[in-house]
């Protein structure tokens, strides 16, 4: 898959280069409560998942991008997960490491993202699965007009409590 080319930022497939970042990415228990990860990755377990993420998103139903700054710098991850060709949608999740954070990444990203899977996947919908308690990400979804549709009671367990889960749709008209 070829790259996605923003102002500011590149989306661009996994590459055996980034083994580190996506072994310090994973294995950040900041991180995972919105991965839905409770134990650490092994570098052999991520190298041999970079060496899979070539499968097309027909074929293994989701695709990591690499989000990078002008430099080609890491700065993110945004994911699409649970590919429906049938029913022409897909969720998508958003991961900016905290000092790239409030520099307009996530956004850019967003765009492209939002782009790419209308234009070249079919989709007619997108989704998000975002807890009530993270504002950051429900106002970039909501600036992309992703509306918010529905309420998972009690859906992500966390540091001993509970927490309600949004989910968002965008839905292509």
């Amino acid at each position: 898959m070829a790259t996605l080319h923003g102002k500011n930022i590149t989306l661009r497939a996994l590459e055996p280069e980034d083994l580190d970042f996506l072994f310090s990415t994973e294995n950040n228990e900041a991180f995972w409560e919105v991965s839905n990860t409770q134990t650490p990755y092994s570098k052999h377990l991520l190298q041999n998942y970079i060496e899979n993420a070539h499968q097309d998103i027909y074929e293994a139903k989701q695709f990591r991008f690499v989000i990078c700054d002008t430099k080609n710098i890491p700065v993110g991850m945004i994911d699409l997960f649970n590919f429906n060709p049938q029913h022409k949608r897909v969720g998508v999740g958003i991961l900016i490491l905290p000092k790239y954070q409030n520099k307009k990444f996530g956004s850019e990203a967003l765009e492209l993202l939002i782009d790419y899977a209308f234009t070249y996947l079919n989709i007619h919908q997108i989704y998000a699965n975002i807890t009530t308690d993270n504002s950051k990400s429900i106002h970039l979804f909501e600036q992309f007009n992703f509306k918010k549709t529905g309420v998972k009671k009690d859906w992500i367990f966390s540091k001993n409590e509970f927490k309600d889960e949004n989910i968002y749709q965008l839905i292509k008209e």
